[in-house]
Formats: structure tokens, C-alpha cells, sequence
């Protein structure tokens, strides 16, 4: 959702989900706009599927020249909540944070998230959704990309359970 590379970044806050929105007002009005997204995971009627979702709800990237841009305009488009300011002036956004995002963009534009687990085996976990809901195990591995393999107590034995990497939180 850009129109042309821009030097000098800024941070726009939108009202809630009118992320989308207001990156099409703001394109526009002729400004660059960066709104970072991946496919988040959506379980919904016992299906499952990848949506476009922004990175960081409510925010998103503005480019243009502060000497000679209207910038003010921001303030009052459609969708916008505010421009992150310092005092009067907007706050510079460092352009490496833009280039690695873009960076970490797949073919289709979405960020690609680090899918590695935040566990080792043997981490104590927690399963948090499921039949298993509430349960205590062991982190075991990771069994494919979405999913991971833990081992629950139950019955007085250890026994493996493949889950959701979602369905399971740090104890």
C-alpha cells in the first residue's frame, strides 16, 4: 500500500479496525503509506483459516516531508485517531524499521512471523484451549508448521498429545 518510496516515516494512530480505511484516505490525499500486515490464524465454525490482519492494530506507517507537505491534514482523515507527535512536531519513524519489515515480506506482501517455538523440550506448558483445557505438560517438539507435540499426565502416565502451537501457553 505504498505509492512511492519515502526517507522520512511517521506513525499514524487509526480508530480501531479502520486500519485499512484510513491507509485509503491517506493514499488519497497523495501521502506514502505502509500498513504491515501477515495472515493471521482464525478458527471460526470448527474451520480454520489464514486472514490478512495488520501487524499493529490501530497504527500504521506515513511518509512524507515535514517542510513541505500539509501534514496536518492527518489529523482530521477518515479512519485516523492521531499523529504520533514529540510536542508539535511528528515523531520520526527510523526508515531501517520500514525497510525491515518490507524485508521480512513475503510474495503476496504479508510479514512472514518467526514460526520457530518459543519452547525447549522439557518447558513446562500449559494447554489453554481444547478438550485439554487447563492441563499441565511437557514441551516435546514441534510436530509440523502449526502444530507441536507435548507430553500431558494423564492417568498416572505420560502420554504424547500433537496440538495446536496456539492451544498451548508457557506455565
Amino acid at each position: 500500500m505504498t505509492t512511492v518510496e519515502s526517507s522520512r516515516w511517521y506513525v499514524v494512530q487509526t480508530h480501531v479496525h479502520s486500519e485499512s480505511k484510513a491507509a485509503a484516505h491517506l493514499l488519497r490525499q497523495g501521502y506514502d503509506v505502509y500498513l504491515p500486515r501477515y495472515l493471521k490464524r482464525r478458527r471460526h465454525a470448527r474451520r480454520v483459516e489464514n486472514v490478512p490482519a495488520p501487524l499493529f492494530p490501530r497504527y500504521l506507517f506515513v511518509g512524507f516531508d515535514v517542510a513541505a507537505a500539509r501534514w496536518r491534514s492527518i489529523q482530521s482523515t477518515q479512519g485516523v485517531s492521531s499523529l504520533v507527535c514529540n510536542s508539535n512536531e511528528p515523531a520520526v519513524l527510523p526508515a531501517r524499521v520500514v525497510a525491515e519489515l518490507r524485508r521480512r515480506e513475503d510474495d503476496n506482501g504479508f510479514i512472514r512471523l518467526d514460526l520457530r517455538p518459543q519452547y525447549a523440550p522439557g518447558d513446562k506448558v500449559r494447554v489453554v484451549d481444547g478438550v485439554f483445557g487447563d492441563s499441565f505438560g511437557l514441551f516435546e517438539g514441534i510436530a509440523d508448521r502449526d502444530r507441536v507435540t507435548i507430553l500431558l499426565d494423564l492417568l498416572g502416565r505420560k502420554v504424547r498429545v500433537v496440538l495446536d502451537r496456539e492451544a498451548v501457553a508457557a506455565a
